[in-house]
């Protein structure tokens, strides 16, 4: 005997996402605008820049930046891809809805992280782990 249970699950209204992906939208444009701006802050990528016999202090300084730029780089790549995902799970109507048990996500944490895919519960859970 199969079972074909049908879960009710509860969808926020268009009219209520309409803001929400807009918002994330503008969010995203403000990442990818600051990923260009840091990419640009990167020492490395100087053509100006000294690689040979370049004193001790102005090399450390050049690996700092070149460190920095990429570690922030890479919170803006996760960050995009994180709004990105958000606004494909806006256009497929499961926004708001915890991807591990398929419960409604708090909209007071969906105001706080619009980007959350999980509710307090389930992330709770993986943080133990």
């Amino acid at each position: 005997m199969a079972k074909n249970k049908k879960v009710n699950q509860v969808v926020f209204p268009a009219s209520l996402l309409s803001p929400v992906a807009g918002f994330l939208q503008g969010q995203l444009n403000e990442l990818k605008r600051r990923r260009r701006d840091i990419s640009g802050e990167d020492p490395f990528k100087n053509p100006d820049r000294a690689t040979d016999n370049a004193s001790p202090d102005t090399d450390a300084e050049e690996q700092f930046g070149h460190a920095r730029t990429s570690a922030i780089k890479l919170e803006l790549d996760r960050k995009i891809i994180q709004t990105r995902k958000a606004l494909a799970r806006i256009r497929v109507g499961k926004y708001g809805i915890c991807v591990n048990c398929g419960g409604m996500i708090d909209t007071d944490r969906l105001m706080i992280y619009p980007e959350a895919t999980l509710c307090v519960k389930c992330e709770a859970k993986k943080e133990k782990i």
